[in-house]
């Protein structure tokens, strides 16, 4: 909330990552912080992570491993341009601005919220690894891995035109051209894939019967965040903007789905 009065906008990325990795710590340490800070109990040593049960071993790495790549690709990239044009406008709006901060917390908590519930389950009470749970491995790395390659795609596109390599206006190779937004399918993705990996816990006896269905909402925000509010939205309107009617876009838009690779046009 410090950024507010100062309008910045550069670090709004960084701090989600970092949001993300400090939850997890706190869901994971959860009895521990409770029992030391709390009750007072200051005999009671910290856990190792060796403790934890392979179902959190892999949901941990994964939220973790994901809020540090994203955070530090993403903070790189709005502290070298100077900012994030989504809050060009905004963040000379204090009250608005402080809802952007306000709705990342949330943000943070509702699409965490599987991973911090497995984490305060005992490492003991947690079922097995089965078949189901390798799918939800499987599908969180192939999409996390489709992200990163849409990523570096464009990433490297966009050196190339600096480097005055091509003079493409812009990308449709690669991943870009079955995909108008192939990072945002592999972000919506990747979190589907924590939450299926997370569900066994969730489905236990430990929590309410209905506790797995509701966290699915985990995803869903993501993709409802991604494809029609802060993602898709904005970037279409500036693409269209920017190239109007130009054959080769409109071409682009025609031929290329804006969102899942199978979907629609529009």
């Amino acid at each position: 909330m410090v950024f507010v009065p100062q309008a910045n906008d550069r670090f709004y990325d960084l701090s989600g990552a970092l949001g993300f990795i400090s939850a997890t710590f706190v869901s994971l340490y959860y009895p521990y912080i409770k029992a030391r800070f709390w009750n007072g109990m200051t005999f009671i040593p910290m856990p190792p992570l060796s403790s934890l049960a392979p179902r959190q071993m892999l949901l941990n790495a994964a939220i973790v491993g994901w809020s540090v790549r994203l955070g530090v690709f993403l903070g790189m990239r709005t502290i070298k341009s100077g900012g994030n044009s989504f809050f060009e406008e905004v963040k000379h709006q204090p009250v608005k601005f402080t809802g952007y901060w306000i709705g990342q917390a949330f943000w943070n908590v509702l699409v965490g919220l599987p991973v911090y519930l497995v984490n305060i389950m005992p490492s003991k009470a947690q079922p097995s690894l089965e078949l189901l749970d390798y799918y939800a491995v499987a599908l969180f790395a192939g999409s996390w891995l489709f992200e990163i390659v849409a990523d570096y795609q464009k990433s490297a596109w966009r050196r190339a035109k600096d480097g005055k390599q091509h003079h493409e206006k812009f990308i449709r190779s690669g991943l870009w051209s079955i995909s108008r937004h192939p990072n945002y399918v592999g972000e919506v993705g990747l979190w589907t894939g924590i939450w299926l990996l997370s569900v066994p816990s969730l489905r236990s006896t430990y929590f309410p019967a209905s506790t797995w269905l509701w966290t699915a909402a985990s995803p869903l925000i993501m993709w409802v965040l991604l494809r029609y509010i802060s993602g898709v939205p904005p970037l279409e309107e500036s693409a269209d903007k920017k190239f109007g009617k130009d054959p080769e876009w409109q071409e682009y838009k025609r031929t290329v789905p804006i969102f899942w690779p199978w979907g629609s046009r529009g």
